[in-house]
């Protein structure tokens, strides 16, 4: 059985170069890697309706703190592939003091994985019994990485597939290892 693609994006921030650049590579994925569903999570909300890139997937988008959109959650809980994910932008849960409260608000929502964004860096780790994922910023970046995104692959009974991708100045991408 193919492998589902989850495509995660956060902190945009008006650059619609970047974006535009991410989503045209993501829509142009092999059929046998196709993305059909992507999570925004937050900040820049609007730069998804501004972005000319003829890839439609399935969105799933939570409100960042710069983002004035009232009927966007600030955070939501869906199933994908099997899996119980806890999205949020992140700027409620104190995480430049740690992940704690993050994590019990995800394990309050029975998620296996909290993706968040609004620290701008890329983070992949596991604590307390829960999946971490930020993609970084596509817009902003505050690390050495650069412009980054994720995409996660899920597989029945096998470990997730977390891929980490830069976005250059060009709008070329390329995959990096935390």
């Amino acid at each position: 059985m193919a492998s589902q693609k989850l495509l995660v994006i956060s902190d945009t921030h008006g650059n619609i170069p970047a974006l535009e650049a991410v989503l045209k590579w993501a829509g142009s994925r092999l059929s046998d890697d196709k993305i059909d569903t992507a999570v925004f999570l937050g900040d820049g909300l609007r730069d998804l309706n501004r972005a000319k890139h003829g890839f439609s997937p399935n969105w799933i988008q939570v409100r960042g703190n710069n983002d004035y959109a009232p009927s966007v959650p600030d955070a939501t809980v869906f199933e994908f592939y099997g899996r119980r994910l806890f999205l949020c932008h992140g700027h409620r849960y104190r995480l430049y003091d740690g992940y704690d409260t993050l994590i019990a608000v995800a394990r309050n929502n029975e998620a296996d994985i909290a993706l968040f964004g609004h620290l701008h860096v890329p983070v992949f780790e596991t604590a307390g019994g829960l999946l971490l994922v930020n993609p970084g910023s596509v817009g902003w970046p505050r690390s050495k990485a650069g412009a980054t995104f994720a995409i996660i692959g899920f597989m029945p009974e096998k470990p997730l597939d977390v891929e980490f991708w830069n976005i250059g100045d060009q709008g070329e991408i390329s995959e990096f290892s935390l």
